[in-house]
Order: C-alpha cells, then sequence, then structure tokens
C-alpha cells in the first residue's frame, strides 16, 4: 500500500510554491522568509518533493543552491501551474482583472526581473493587455512623470527618496579579468553618453584623486558597458547585480573610490491606480520579496582584485 503511494502520489501546490520561492531566491533561508515560513518546514517540503519524483532539484553549495537539470525542467512546468491555480482561484471569487497596464523597467533589470513578473501576471490575469517600456531609468522617469507609464520601476541615487523602496544594489568600479586597465594613464573609462548620477559620481571621484582619465567607450545601454568591460577595452561603473561575469570589483585598496549606492524604487504615475496597475504593482513588489531584495546573479562569479 505504501509503495502504491509513493508511486502514484501527485505533486502538491504547496509543494511547488516551496519549490519555486527557493528556486527564485537561491537559498531555502530566503525562500522560507517569501513564504513566511520557516526554513526548516521548508527543507522538508523540498525533500518531500524531491523523494516524490526520485531527483535532486538543487544543488547544494557553500552560499545558497542552484537547480539541476530536472530542477530546471520542474521551474517551468511549477511556474504554470502555480499561474493556473492563481487564474482558477480569481476567477471563481470574481477579482479576475481585465484592462490595460503601462509598465517600464530599467534594461539593467528587464533580462532578470521582468520574464519572472510578466509570465506570473500573465498566467494569474489573462485578461490584462501590458505594455512594456525597458529603457534608461532616467527616460522612465520623465515619462512617468508625463503620464506615459501607470507604474515604473527606478534605480536612482541612493540619496534621493521618492518611490517605495523595493531593494539596494551596491555600485561598484568594474574591471575586466585580466589585471592590468586599472593601472593605465590615462585609466581608460566606459560612461554612459548621457548625464547621469553615476557618470557624475564617477568622474568626480576621479578628479579628487587627481586621476587622469579617457573615455574609451560611450553608451546609452547598459549592455554597451558591460561588453566595453567584458572586452577588456576598459573600466566601467555599473549596479553589483550587472556586473559581468568574471570581472574584478575594484575598491580602494586599489585607488577607487567607494560609491554611493543605488536604491531601486516602484515610481506611480498617480496616487490611485487601476485595478490591472494595481495588480502589476503587487506582482513587482512580489518579485522583488522573492528575489530578497536584489540577488546579484552574476556577482556570484565576481572575483575581487587581488591584493597589489
Amino acid at each position: 500500500m505504501d509503495t502504491y503511494r509513493a508511486e502514484h502520489a501527485l505533486l502538491d501546490g504547496d509543494l511547488l510554491r516551496s519549490f519555486a520561492a527557493v528556486a527564485e531566491t537561491g537559498s531555502v533561508t530566503a525562500g522560507a522568509s517569501a513564504l513566511g515560513r520557516t526554513q526548516s518546514a521548508v527543507s522538508q517540503q523540498i525533500k518531500r518533493l524531491e523523494a516524490l519524483l526520485g531527483q535532486n532539484l538543487f544543488l547544494r553549495q557553500a552560499r545558497g543552491v542552484r537547480l539541476t537539470a530536472p530542477g530546471e525542467r520542474l521551474y517551468g512546468r511549477a511556474r504554470q501551474l502555480l499561474g493556473l491555480i492563481e487564474t482558477t482561484t480569481s476567477e471563481l471569487r470574481g477579482d479576475a482583472l481585465e484592462g490595460y497596464v503601462r509598465v517600464g523597467v530599467p534594461e539593467e533589470y528587464g533580462a532578470t526581473l521582468l520574464p519572472a513578473v510578466l509570465a506570473r501576471f500573465a498566467a494569474a490575469h489573462p485578461g490584462v493587455q501590458v505594455s512594456l517600456r525597458c529603457e534608461p531609468s532616467p527616460a522612465l522617469e520623465m515619462a512617468t512623470f508625463a503620464d506615459e507609464l501607470d507604474l515604473a520601476v527606478l534605480l536612482i541615487d541612493s540619496g534621493r527618496g521618492e518611490g517605495e523602496l523595493l531593494a539596494e544594489d551596491p555600485t561598484v568600479w568594474v574591471a575586466p579579468a585580466t589585471p592590468g586597465i586599472e593601472l593605465e594613464d590615462p585609466l581608460p573609462v566606459a560612461m554612459f553618453d548621457e548625464d547621469c548620477w553615476w557618470r557624475s559620481w564617477a568622474l568626480r571621484s576621479l578628479d579628487a584623486r587627481g586621476r587622469r582619465y579617457r573615455v574609451a567607450c560611450s553608451s546609452r545601454s547598459v549592455a554597451g558597458l558591460q561588453a566595453a568591460v567584458s572586452a577588456g577595452l576598459a573600466v566601467a561603473v555599473l549596479s553589483l547585480s550587472t556586473a559581468p561575469a568574471g570581472c574584478r570589483i575594484l575598491g580602494p585598496k586599489d585607488g577607487f573610490e567607494s560609491l554611493p549606492g543605488s536604491r531601486i524604487v516602484l515610481r506611480r504615475a498617480r496616487e490611485r491606480l487601476s485595478p490591472p496597475a494595481a495588480g502589476m504593482e503587487r506582482a513587482i513588489r512580489d518579485a522583488f520579496a522573492r528575489l530578497g531584495g536584489i540577488r546579484p546573479r552574476s556577482a556570484r562569479r565576481v572575483r575581487s582584485a587581488p591584493e597589489n
């Protein structure tokens, strides 16, 4: 009888929620926090799920966990199933959303945060049409003031406080994997080609230290700065979570001043939101909560610069 039950047991929604939370946060502790449960309870649920499927879903590491190949396959299905549960619940309660929402997300997080938010929101609210803008934060901020967006996630100077704080993301000097470029005179730097607080702080910091520099690369996008660093052309100022894999983080011991951190805030275009916009606001807030704020995916492979 016990063998029959083990062979024919079905996936449980509660187990899938715990699995998805751990997969999205990268650790059992953070996943449990996002769910409002104890670490031991979530750990037991993961063990039950692995026993049920006869597969190891996570590789345990010194810091957190990562999905195995079977875990990756299950994660996609789990999100579909959980979305279907949410949609069905909303429909039966009579609170399914319909309408239109305009949302903006900085390009820094468009490839990491946005897909998870949209997949979950679309699954829960198929009747909502979503208009997306993925641009630098200054452009999104202007669009919000112009009422061209209902909601915007913005990356702003830590000294500013407008909007609901979602997370903080350290601002760092990033250098190519191979040492040496930071010693060049003048220093080759990659900068945004538009005025922004990152550019202002970086150049002011170099001037204060009497460090000569030349703009080796200018770009309107974070991807351009990432490419310049990865190609070994220059050092750049980026948020830690967007630092390219394998790069080096430079600090005071390397002759680079620490920079003010970045704040990730959620900005509304108006006080009262439409039901679809309010639903998207909850989805964005939930996405950051599941990540425990910002989980620097690339930073797990980022290396500090060696001692001189």
